[in-house]
C-alpha cells in the first residue's frame, strides 16, 4: 500500500513525541517555527535547483525531502494537515483560473 500524506503526518506525530536524543522530527519541532521554516526554505531551493537541472533523481529525493519539512512545519505551528486538505478541496472545487479570479476580486 503506498503511503499517502495522512500516514505520514501520522508517522510524524508519533515521531514528534519521541526524545529528542531518538527523534531528528522532534529535535527540529524543538528548534521552533523558525528552524522549521528555514529546513522547508532549503528543501525548496534544493528542489528547485534539482528541476531546473532536470535532474528526475534528486528531483524526487528533494520532493521528499520538502515534503517531509513542510509537514513538520505545520506540527510546529499547530496546524493540521486536514485543515490544507480542507482549503485544497475547496479550491478545487472550481477551475484554477475561476479561483485565482475570486481571490483577486475579494483582496481588492
Amino acid at each position: 500500500m503506498p503511503l499517502t500524506l495522512d500516514a505520514l503526518d501520522a508517522r510524524l506525530a508519533e515521531r514528534a513525541a519521541a526524545s529528542l536524543e531518538e527523534s531528528y522530527t522532534a529535535k527540529l519541532i524543538s528548534g521552533g517555527t523558525a528552524k522549521c521554516a528555514q529546513k522547508l526554505g532549503e528543501e525548496a531551493v534544493e528542489t528547485v535547483i534539482a528541476a531546473m537541472a532536470h535532474d528526475r533523481e534528486e528531483l524526487v529525493k528533494e520532493s521528499a525531502d520538502l515534503i517531509y519539512h513542510w509537514l513538520v512545519l505545520l506540527r510546529a505551528e499547530g496546524v493540521p494537515l486536514a485543515n490544507v486538505m480542507d482549503e485544497l478541496e475547496r479550491r478545487t472545487a472550481q477551475s484554477g483560473l475561476e479561483e485565482k479570479a475570486a481571490r483577486g476580486s475579494a483582496e481588492q
